[in-house]
């Protein structure tokens, strides 16, 4: 991890208020390519059931691509998003990876897992990113 690269994700993301304020996501590691950002569960991020709500996973998954795809410089948006979920949330933390799995000129793919500190396999994400420069 590069401490330069940390520090510029956490200030330019710490913009999207949404992500960093109100849903509480925190950017872990980050190098070009690759994210990993956790969120501390709180009851707020449940639903009527007492299950972790879904957009919460999908909204930690999104960001950590954000993140990731956009290490060197903002210029990446996605396009398409699919989520899979797998088990629900046995712990209290959420921790997403983002790996790059193909980098091209104007599309990037992406797969984002997600677990619990537990290590419980919680959701998988593909996502395709466009480059708009």
């Amino acid at each position: 991890m590069s401490d330069l690269l940390l520090q510029r994700a956490r200030e330019t993301f710490g913009r999207d208020r949404f992500a960093t304020e109100v849903t509480g996501i925190e950017i872990v590691d980050v190098a070009v390519d690759y994210a990993k950002c956790e969120l501390q569960i709180t009851d707020c991020h449940r639903n009527a059931m007492g299950a972790v709500m879904g957009g919460v996973i999908f909204t930690l998954a999104d960001f950590c691509f954000a993140v990731a795809s956009n290490a060197e410089k903002l210029s990446v948006v996605s396009v398409s998003s699919n989520i899979v979920y797998l088990n629900a949330v046995r712990g209290q933390r959420l921790i997403a990876e983002a790996h790059c799995t193909k980098s091209g000129r104007r599309n990037c793919f992406f797969r984002v897992c997600i677990t619990d500190e537990l290590g419980t396999a919680v959701a998988e994400v593909s996502e395709v990113g466009c480059n708009l420069e």
